[in-house]
């Protein structure tokens, strides 16, 4: 239950790179930004989960970079 705890507010990371400013240069609109944010958060989950950190960062580096190609959300600049 703890490690639970512990893991929500990783995992809600990677949603503030969604968050719609309405303004065309926020930081959070860099493809940069939600790619090393989406490795970050991948190695703690992973880590937390006792699955290799390496490949969590993989898959949440390409999640945080595939994010800016998701339809409804402000593309990455």
């Amino acid at each position: 239950m703890r490690n639970i705890l512990l893991l929500l507010p990783v995992l809600a990371l990677p949603l503030a790179g969604c968050v719609s400013s309405r303004s065309n240069h926020s930081p959070l609109d860099s493809a940069a930004v939600r790619t090393i944010g989406g490795a970050a958060a991948g190695a703690l989950v992973a880590d937390a989960t006792g699955g290799s950190k390496t490949r969590g960062a993989l898959i949440g580096a390409v999640a945080g970079g595939g994010s800016c190609i998701v339809p409804g959300i402000d593309g990455c600049y």
